[in-house]
C-alpha cells in the first residue's frame, strides 16, 4: 500500500480506470486475466478501478493477490440523504484500498471544483483510502502557457488542510485534459516538465523528503507503444490508464514496459 511511502523507493505504479464500462461477467473475465498475469509482474503496484456495480465481484477475484482495488469517485460525507452517491466507508466495505478523485471527466462533465475535490481527498484519507488525485490543464490553458500555474493551483487547493503526515498516502496523477480519450498524449518531455514541477511544488510546501518519495502518475492516452518513453522520464512513476486498461493484453503490456524501463 502507498502509506509505506517515505520508507521505500518509488515502484512502478499502474492503475486501470475502467470508467463506465464492463458488465459483471466482463469485469470478472478481465480481472481474472490481470490477476493471473500479476504473478509474473513482480515489483509493480497494480490497481484496478472498475465501476461501482462490479466492485464486490472484482474484489473477490483480487483477494489474496498483489492486485488492489480502487473506486472511481467518492462522496465527501460518510452517510446521509445523498441519492446516487457512494461514500468512503462503502468503498472500504466493498474491498477498495484506493479511490480516484478529481478526474478530468468529473471536473469537465460534472463540474467538480477544486474545493469539492479537496473535500473528497479528506474523506478518503479519513477513511483509510489512498486518493489518486488527478490534476491537469485544458488545451486552451496549455496554448496560453498556463499549464504550470493551473496544476499548481489544483494541487495546492485540492490538498489544502491536508497535513504532511497524511500526504504521504496521496498519489498524484497528471492527466492533461486534451489527452484524455483523444488518442493524443503529452510527449515524454512535456510529461516530465509537469511531473518535475509538481515534485518541486510538493517539496516547497511539504519538504524534500516527502516530495522525493511522492508517487506521480501520468494519465492521458497511455498505450503499450508509448509507455516505455514516458516511463523513462525521471519523475514519471507510472500511469493512470484509461482505454488501454479495458483489454487485458494491452494493460499487462503497459505494466511490463514500466517494469522493464525501471530495470534499465
Amino acid at each position: 500500500m502507498v502509506e509505506k511511502i517515505g520508507r521505500h523507493k518509488r515502484v512502478p505504479f499502474i492503475a486501470g480506470n475502467w470508467k463506465m464500462n464492463k458488465t459483471v461477467a466482463q469485469a470478472k473475465e478481465l480481472a481474472t486475466e490481470i490477476v493471473r498475469a500479476s504473478t509474473e509482474l513482480l515489483g509493480a503496484e497494480i490497481v484496478l478501478c472498475p465501476p461501482f456495480t462490479v466492485l464486490t465481484e472484482v474484489a473477490m477475484i483480487t483477494d489474496g493477490s498483489s492486485v488492489e482495488l480502487g473506486g472511481q469517485d467518492v462522496f465527501w460525507e460518510n452517510w446521509g440523504a445523498f441519492t446516487g452517491e457512494v461514500s468512503a466507508p462503502m468503498l472500504r466495505d466493498a474491498g477498495c484500498q484506493y479511490v480516484i478523485v478529481g478526474h478530468s471527466e468529473r471536473r469537465q462533465v460534472i463540474g467538480e471544483t477544486d474545493s469539492i475535490v479537496n473535500r473528497k481527498v479528506k474523506a478518503a484519507l479519513n477513511n483509510e483510502l489512498v486518493p489518486i488525485l488527478c490534476v491537469g490543464e485544458t488545451l486552451e490553458e496549455r496554448d496560453k502557457g498556463l499549464t504550470l500555474s493551473r496544476v499548481k493551483t489544483q494541487v495546492l487547493q485540492c490538498l489544502e488542510g491536508v497535513p504532511a503526515a497524511q500526504l504521504t498516502r496521496v498519489v498524484i496523477a497528471y492527466e492533461p485534459v486534451w489527452a484524455i480519450g483523444t488518442g493524443r498524449n503529452a510527449s515524454p518531455e512535456q510529461a516530465q516538465e509537469v511531473h518535475g514541477f509538481l515534485r518541486e511544488i510538493l517539496g516547497q510546501n511539504y519538504g524534500l523528503e516527502l516530495a522525493t518519495c511522492a508517487i506521480i502518475l501520468y494519465g492521458g492516452s497511455v498505450k503499450p507503444d508509448n509507455a516505455r518513453a514516458l516511463m523513462s522520464q525521471p519523475d514519471v512513476d507510472g500511469f493512470l490508464v484509461g482505454g488501454a486498461s479495458l483489454e487485458a493484453k494491452s494493460f499487462i503490456k503497459i505494466i511490463e514496459e514500466a517494469l522493464e524501463t525501471r530495470k534499465e
